[in-house]
């Protein structure tokens, strides 16, 4: 898909102007819109580089977090936790991994009703090529240098806390 033409101006600001003459002013509302917008922008490009795995980014997760436990294998409630998201999601991307051939799905031993999300040789290749891409173009924020990533990291966390994303320690 092309990229749409840039506009001469910025419309979040040119937003946030005319939310204030009309409601008055709300910083929140231009923040959120940017935040919202760099979503949008990170998740195309993000996803445009794990597109030709296969892949979208909430594949690539949770390709990773099975790379990053013990033995290559997570409950698939655990996923779910980690990735902090809905059952449904986690047995939608699961079922597609499988279906690549980048996961393999086993009885867990240690509950006879649950299932085990195991990654597969061709899922580690997989991964490990799709990070190289990312990790090439930073992740979509090459706009920013690594003391900036942490300040963005810093600047959202009292927001993840307060919407209980974690316990703070």
């Amino acid at each position: 898909m092309p990229k749409p033409l840039s506009l001469p101006f910025d419309p979040i600001a040119r937003a946030d102007e005319l939310w204030k003459q009309r409601w008055g002013n709300a910083p929140s509302m231009a923040a959120i819109t940017s935040i919202m917008r760099a979503h949008q922008i990170l998740l195309a490009e993000v996803d445009a580089v794990v597109k030709p795995y296969g892949l979208t980014f909430a594949r690539y997760e949770a390709l990773v977090l099975l790379t990053f436990s013990k033995a290559g294998q997570l409950t698939m409630s655990k996923i779910g936790e980690r990735l902090m998201v809905h059952p449904t999601s986690v047995t939608n991307t699961v079922d597609r991994l499988v279906k690549s051939g980048l996961v393999a799905k086993r009885p867990n031993p240690n509950d006879g009703r649950g299932t085990l999300a195991v990654i597969t040789d061709k899922g580690r290749e997989v991964v490990e090529a799709a990070t190289r891409e990312l990790m090439a173009m930073d992740f979509g924020l090459g706009a920013y240098d690594a003391e900036e990533c942490a300040e963005i990291f810093a600047m959202l966390r009292p927001l993840r806390v307060a919407a209980r994303d974690f316990e703070e320690s």
